[in-house]
This record gives structure tokens, sequence and C-alpha cells, in this order.
């Protein structure tokens, strides 16, 4: 069944699995020449991704499952990974193991061979296990396995090769299934009995996989699937005490004595990873250095953007003056649509966008190559417990610095509907990268032209600190809705601390470059385009009296404005900057412009005067900064959040809670300044 004849071509279909942080999307990305994301942290892979490897004739699809420790489907990842392995029957798996963390990893394997699948094992990071002292004998491992093992670094592409040539001699191969696991008497004697009572079976699952989750009474398993001529109700499934622990022990018991019987573990090794641990997440240390590394990040980011930031402008601004001379002969409103509406929107937000972009996006994901963004998760896990949720949503908040869609989508790894859902409502609390350049930009000329010395140090602090504020919201809306809408029992949190791993920089910049800053800013500017346009027809579409439309919405906002110590531009642009948050800043500067057109804006301190020239002030800059970080999501993640949630209803409430915050805190701030001054 495995092995196609030789008249048809040579087409395979190999399951990739292994648990998270294992490098299986590595593999992946180096047996199909896809650049799926692959990180330093447990729970990156959330659905199934698929490739086509060529091997001399034979062209293999691969299917990259999510990780996953186990088959028996406590998580929507393990219930993914089972049922493609149970009903989709590839040729092969391919199982992924950490050359340094055997003995876990091997449970998987375990449990993957019990199922009647030929199995492949490749164990990966050879060269951490090297550096930690640790040794493997393969051919031991092989041997007391019966399945071909090969060992890679994955990263590196050593030993890839020999891989793809075993990987497609094993698919050539007829396979027969050597898993061979001994249970107790009283389990094994109730297989039996089960395994009598079942139809003969020629394709996986066996009928003795098959009895073994009979036993566990494992209720999430679609068993009307894998016996649909076969219903439960004839069967007699013996009553066997304590079965799912006696079953799951004994594979624990047997993974860990293949792996003592192949592997060599320094002491010294484990023991040096453990100090460096206890500074990193100490009770006293952890919170201030995780403070630190973020305030370092965001820091050497505002220093850094201002010169290429006015590079790019004034590259634009000759660039524009090519463009005026090659449409001098089109009509004044064809120019006026191109050059003063898209051209200058456009440019802007490219301009401002991708220099903070192109240097956070790299220093924060060599945090998360590294390894420290799961301890992050670790240290903030107590915190979300007192806040009646999993610490699970630390982790999708991280994925929200990068954009909140993609954090609502992570949201996923969560195993607690209720809890995925609290995720889900409250993830847009975190700043995205769409916001991130216009609040650098904001803190950057109200407070580094302020202070003499020590600007641009007051300005990311200014950044830290919304994003402390952010995260202290989070807290609180989760608490509000696990004790109200959402009510229920935190459940358990496990957390695999992955290895720390000298970052790969060449493959950082790349990652970093092409799937997240080239990624935002390419959705900006498709956005940016045609509101630029659409501003500029706004802003030179006059009414009776002369003033624009724009204009005339702006005013009619100043006095809702008013109450939250903004004006009528500032709330237009919020509304107009529905389809991203990109674009706000731009429509503001547009309104601000009553010549219908956007000024050119040389520096940021061109940009700080025309703010100044439009009653800004410290205060208005500081409220301004409070709605961005409170307010409702962007288009694309409201259509995320419909999705996973599959309701209007709370997609509606994800954009009503943090509007609400936004300008609760805004009329606050401003009640208390009017009072003050």
């Amino acid at each position: 069944m495995h092995t196609p004849s030789e008249s048809k071509p040579e087409y395979y279909t190999v399951a990739l699995a292994g648990n998270p942080n294992v490098g299986k999307s590595t593999v992946f990305n180096a047996l199909t020449g896809l650049r799926q994301h692959t990180g330093n942290w447990a729970g990156k892979t959330v659905e199934t991704a698929a490739g086509l490897c060529t091997i001399e004739t034979a062209q293999l699809q691969l299917v990259d499952l999510p990780g996953t420790y186990s088959l028996r489907a406590h998580s929507a990842e393990e219930a993914a990974a089972r049922d493609f392995l149970c009903f989709s029957r590839p040729n092969a798996v391919l199982v992924v193991c950490d050359a340094a963390a055997l003995e876990r990893n091997l449970i998987l394997l375990l449990q993957i061979q019990e199922l009647g699948l030929p199995v492949f094992l490749c164990v990966n990071l050879l060269d951490e296990a090297k550096q930690r002292g640790i040794t493997l004998d393969l051919p031991a491992l092989s041997e007391q396995l019966r399945i071909p093992v090969v060992g890679v670094t994955a990263r590196s592409g050593i030993g890839m090769q020999t891989l793809q040539e075993q990987l497609l001699a094993f698919l050539r191969t007829p396979y027969c299934s050597h898993c061979s696991i001994s249970y107790p008497e009283t389990i094994e004697a109730a297989v039996q009995s089960l395994q009598a009572q079942l139809p003969q079976r020629d394709v996986p699952p066996t009928n003795r996989w098959i009895s073994l989750r009979l036993l566990e009474q494992n209720s999430d398993l679609p068993m009307e699937r894998l016996l649909p001529e076969t219903p439960l109700t004839i069967l007699e499934i013996p009553q066997v005490n304590h079965a799912a622990d006696d079953i799951i022990t004994t594979i624990v018991q047997q993974a860990e004595h293949i792996a003592n019987a192949v592997t060599t573990v320094p002491e010294q090794a484990r023991k040096r990873e453990h100090r460096f641990d206890r500074f990193v997440l100490g009770k006293y240390t952890g919170i201030p250095l995780l403070l630190l590394l973020f305030l370092g990040l965001l820091w050497i980011t505002i220093i850094g953007a201002n010169y290429p930031s006015a590079l790019l402008q004034s590259g634009f601004t000759h660039l524009r003056t090519i463009l005026d001379s090659w449409l001098a002969g089109a009509p004044d409103w064809v120019q006026g649509l191109l050059l003063d509406g898209m051209y200058q929107v456009l440019t802007w937000v490219i301009a401002v966008m991708l220099p903070p972009m192109a240097i956070f996006f790299p220093l924060f994901t060599l945090l998360e190559d590294f390894g420290y963004l799961p301890r992050v998760a670790y240290q903030l896990d107590p915190c979300f417990r007192c806040a009646g949720t999993c610490g699970k949503q630390s982790l999708t908040m991280c994925m929200g610095l990068g954009c909140n869609a993609a954090g609502v989508t992570g949201c996923r790894i969560i195993d607690s509907p209720r809890e995925r859902l609290i995720a889900i409502l409250t993830n847009v609390c975190i700043p995205c990268n769409g916001r991130f350049p216009a609040m650098i930009t904001i803190l950057t000329i109200f407070f580094a032209a302020s202070i003499s010395w020590g600007g641009s140090l007051a300005a990311a602090t200014g950044i830290l600190l919304l994003l402390v504020l952010g995260t202290g919201m989070t807290l609180l809306l989760s608490r509000i809705l696990s004790s109200t809408l959402l009510k229920g029992i935190p459940s358990s949190f496990t957390l695999e601390l992955p290895p720390y791993r000298k970052p790969q920089i060449g493959r950082v910049l790349v990652r970093s470059i092409l799937d997240r800053t080239l990624f935002v800013l390419g959705r900006a500017c498709i956005v940016a385009a045609p509101a630029g346009m659409l501003l500029w027809i706004l802003a030179n579409w006059h009414l009776t009296d002369g003033q624009s439309v724009l204009c005339w919405l702006a005013e009619q906002l100043h006095p809702v404005g008013a109450i939250f110590g903004l004006d009528g531009a500032i709330l237009l642009a919020f509304i107009l900057g529905f389809p991203a948050n990109e674009i706000v800043l731009p429509i503001v500067l547009m309104i601000y412009a009553a010549e219908g057109t956007l000024h050119e804006i040389g520096d940021l301190t061109q940009l700080h005067t025309i703010l100044q020239e439009n009653g800004w002030t410290i205060q208005t800059a500081i409220c301004m900064l409070l709605l961005m970080l409170f307010h409702f999501p962007c288009s694309t993640t409201c259509l995320t959040i419909r999705k996973e949630t599959h309701s209007w209803k709370w997609t509606g409430l994800a954009m009503l809670l943090p509007t609400l915050c936004g300008l609760g805190f805004c009329a606050l701030f401003h009640g208390i300044c009017t009072l003050l001054f």
C-alpha cells in the first residue's frame, strides 16, 4: 500500500511530526525550499503547511504538522496531528527529534509507531547537543527502534543530503511495522479481547492502536470514522482501572529506557544552563532584565530611525520633481489625485514606517531566535493566572507585537475555548508594528526635542511605559471578562523552555525584513495608495461655502474631540484609518493641509512644527498616544477575529473594549490637566 507500483510515477506523501521547538519547520524549509517562519519557542506552527520536495525522480509532498507532545489530543494541535495521521494515511512519517531532549521526543515517536505507519527518525540539532557535551549513538538508536535514523543540523544544512537519500530509499522499500510495546498484563488481556471483536484492517491505524484508545476512553477521538461498520454499542469494552495512566506510563518508561541506552549527558552542561536561567528568570532579576532589554531595543530603534527617515524623504522629494515634469501636461485633477494624494501619503508611510521597522524587527527576532521570548511568557504566567486566564496568552501578546491579526490567529495555541476567546478580545491592547512608527514619531518629536540630553532615551521609555500600560490593561480586561461574561477556572499551562541558541544573523535579517518588515510595509502601502486618493478627493471636494468635505467632517467632530483632549481631525483620522493604523497620522496631516494636499515633510522637526501650528501640545500628544494604544483594531484584525470566533458579536466587543478604554483614559487625563492647569 505504501509503495506505488513501478508503472506509476513516484509520488509520496510524507508527514513531518515532532514536539514543538525541535526544528521541524526548519527541516521542512530545508527540504522544500519554502520559507515557513520558524522561531525558538514552542507553539509557532498552528496550522499545517505543505510543500513539494523533489528527490531524484520522486515527488514528495511534505506536510508540516503542528508541533505536539502526544497523540492523546489534549489540545487542538494534538488533535490536528492525530487526525491527519489517522485519516490521511501518509506514505511515511518523518519524526523530527531534538538531540538534546531525546527521551521526551521518543514518547511521541513510539505513539506514532503504534499507529502502524512507516516511521523515519530525523535527529536534529546535533550541533547544540555537541556544544552541551551530549553524545548519541545513532546506530544503536536505530537498532532499538528498528527504524532508519539520520542525524542532521538543519539550520546549517549538515546531513540533509543523507536524509533525502535515505528517506527516498525508505519510501521505496516495503514496510512492516516493528513497534512492540509490552503493556501490563491487564492491559494486554483487554487489548486482545477488543481486537477479537474488531473487523480485520489492512490500513493504519491498527486494531491494536484502536483497542488501546477504546480502553483509554478517549472521547475526542472520532471512532465512527475509524469503525464505520462497527457501532460502539455492540462492543464489550473491558473495564480496566487506570488504563490511560498505565498506557502512557509504559510508553514513558520505554522512551526513558531507549534514551538512556543511547545517550550520554554530562551533568556540568545541565548546571551551566540552569545557573543562567536562575538569573534570567530570577525573582528579583527577571522583570528588571526584561524591562531593560525592551528599553534598549526601543532606544536603538528610535536613535537609528531619524537619519534614514530624513534620507528617504529627501529622495522622495527629488523623485516628486521628476514625476511633476512627467505629468506636466496632464489635467490638474490627475496630477492632484496621483501626486498630491496617492504619492504624498504613500511616500510618507514608507519614510516614517520603514526605518523603525527595519531596526526593531531584526532586534526582536534576535531575542526570539536566542530563546528569550518563552522566558517572557514564563515570567508573565503568574500574572495571567491572577487574571483568571492561561499563561499562553502572553505568547499571543508577543505575536501581537508584530501584527494583531497574527496574534489573534496565534490564540489557537490556547486549549480552553473560554481562555482563547479572552485572549482574542484583549489582544489588540498590545500595540502592533503598524502603530509603533507613529507612536515613536510622536514621542520623538515632542519629548526628544524638549529634552537637551537623553531625549531618545525618554522617547524609548515612553514606548516602554505604553507597553506596560497595554499589558496591564490586557490583564485587567481579562480579569473582568473571566469574572463576568466568560466565567471559568484557569486551565493548567505547560511551557517548554528551549535551550539558548546562538542566533543566525543572516537568516534573522532575511526573515525579519522579508516576513515582517516588507510584509507589513507592503500591506500599509496597498491601503495607503487608495486612501491617499480618497483623502485628496475629500480635501478637494468643496461645499457651497468653499470648505472641503474633509475639513467640514473634522469640524463637526471637533466638539467631541475636545472632550478627550483631541480635535476633530484626529478623531476623523482614526475613523478613516480603519483599513490600516499606519495611515492615521498622514490623514491628520492631510486634514491640516487645508490646501487639499499633504505638505512635503523634510524631517521630524518640520513635522513637529506643522503639528504645533495646528494646536498640538504635549497634552495633545499624550492623548493621541493613549488613543493609538487603545482603539478599535484595523480591518484586517477585525476580519481575523470574525474568522476565529465565527461571531460578529464578539468581533464588535473586540472593537468596543479597547476603544472605550482609550477614550476613557483620554477623558480622564484631559480632565486632570484642565483642573491642574
